[in-house]
């Protein structure tokens, strides 16, 4: 009797939960599933769903589709099949960063994006069900939101001392060796661990390429490491209350410890014993960027774009506190006053419909906390720009206050008004909280 095909999602919970409750268990014949037409069309929608510009060969999705994407996928599975396949180099593109900075994004080519995409759907259920609780960035089903909500819980029941640490060019600096052996452990299948170092060394000799659909999770299952150690932290100083807490996101971590007097070797221990794991994976702290934040001094911290510090309310409890960085509301004002300047002699309404995706995106992300502040500012600027932008266009100064309505700018132009928090995700993350020292 002939067993039926198991399709993908089947064979993915399988496979997460297989490696959930057999944490030893290694992996093979895995490579056969990354090969699969159903493996291949799913990665390519997804690659698809990003968009994206083209990599180094410049093939675009439409050229993809013009040419026939079954065809188009039939012959990068008959490479992979067959071990012809070799990835592209990835187009470097810089970003802004901030500061004057940029940030390098390997860019890779939709062949490769496809490649990675089928890669990752294989791999990513075995290291879902190894990853900690306190790691967030860019995992299924977890979010920024979630780990700001960690954060602020943290603070919130007396967990004052902050260890905020920025890594040195985390992504630029990642061992291969190190990491193919990370997954090793759990994958005993030569073609993918084959595979899977081409796929790095298309991006160098060492980092993984930010822009690469399967580099979060490298990234995530490198520094997996480091997450061990600061919830075996957690566990050891447990005596009926946490007095260690962390959240991660990507690169992006905080560990926030009790402030109480008799926990004061606690913050030097956990320091040591960070740096310690750091340097088994050969990861540099940004000494100038990394520092130690007492919130009872009135410190603040950032995590995740957000700027945290304590605040004693109304009724005398302290209480947490987050709104959008400085930089962050900065970085949004400086993008958006480049659309109104290059598009000066353009209709109102293709500069809202330029400026309104951005504005929704941006607001989205940050309304949660304490952001009403941050909000107001916004709009009331993005209004003033819009008005300064109509009366351009009729040659005259000013502003137009008694020519058009707030009202109406919104109702007939359009313009993006909805800059509420979320009231359930406030609610969830500004619980009744107790008073603590």
């Amino acid at each position: 009797m002939t067993k039926a095909p198991i399709d993908l999602q089947e064979l993915r919970k399988r496979i997460y939960a297989k490696a959930k409750t057999e944490s030893a268990w290694r992996f093979w014949g895995l490579y056969v599933h990354v090969c699969k037409m159903e493996t291949l069309h799913a990665a390519y929608r997804l690659a698809k769903a990003n968009d994206g510009s083209p990599g180094i060969d410049g093939v675009t999705f439409e050229a993809v589709e013009a040419s026939g994407v079954e065809h188009f996928l039939e012959q990068l599975r008959d490479e992979l099949v067959s071990g012809t396949y070799q990835p592209c180099r990835n187009r470097r593109c810089e970003i802004p960063k901030g500061g004057g900075k940029t940030r390098v994004l390997g860019i890779p080519t939709i062949r490769d994006r496809v490649v990675q995409g089928a890669l990752k759907l294989i791999l990513e259920p075995i290291f879902e069900a190894d990853f900690q609780a306190g790691s967030h960035g860019y995992r299924p089903k977890r979010s920024a939101h979630q780990a700001v909500a960690r954060v602020a819980h943290a603070i919130a029941y007396g967990k004052t001392r902050v260890i905020d640490v920025d890594l040195k060019a985390y992504f630029d600096n990642v061992r291969h060796d190190l990491l193919l052996a990370k997954v090793a452990k759990r994958v005993d299948d030569d073609r993918v661990l084959r595979l899977l170092k081409q796929i790095l060394k298309a991006s160098g000799k060492k980092g993984v390429p930010q822009g690469g659909v399967i580099s979060p999770l490298l990234s995530n299952l490198y520094l997996d490491s480091v997450d061990r150690m600061l919830e075996k932290a957690k566990a050891v100083t447990f005596d009926g209350y946490e007095h260690v807490e962390y959240a991660r996101y990507a690169d992006d971590l905080v560990v926030l410890i009790d402030g109480h007097p008799s926990h004061d070797r606690l913050q030097a221990q956990v320091i040591r014993r960070l740096r310690e794991e750091l340097a088994k994976l050969q990861v540099e702290l940004n000494e100038e960027k990394s520092r130690m934040v007492d919130l009872r001094k009135d410190a603040s911290f950032g995590f995740v774009g957000f700027d945290f510090r304590r605040v004693r309310s109304r009724r005398g409890v302290w209480r947490p506190n987050f709104a959008p960085q400085m930089r962050k509301r900065t970085g949004l004002l400086r993008k958006l006053a480049q659309i109104f300047r290059e598009h000066r002699s353009q209709p109102p309404r293709d500069i809202v419909r330029l400026i309104n995706p951005i504005l929704r995106g941006w607001v989205h992300y940050f309304a949660i906390g304490h952001s009403s502040r941050c909000f107001s500012y916004v709009e009331a600027w993005v209004l003033k720009k819009m008005r300064r932008h109509m009366m351009r266009a009729k040659q005259r100064r000013g502003y137009g206050w008694n020519r058009w309505s707030d009202t109406w700018i919104y109702e007939r132009l359009g313009l993006y008004r909805d800059y509420r928090i979320g009231v359930a995700q406030r609610q969830a993350l500004q619980p009744r909280l107790p008073q603590v020292p």
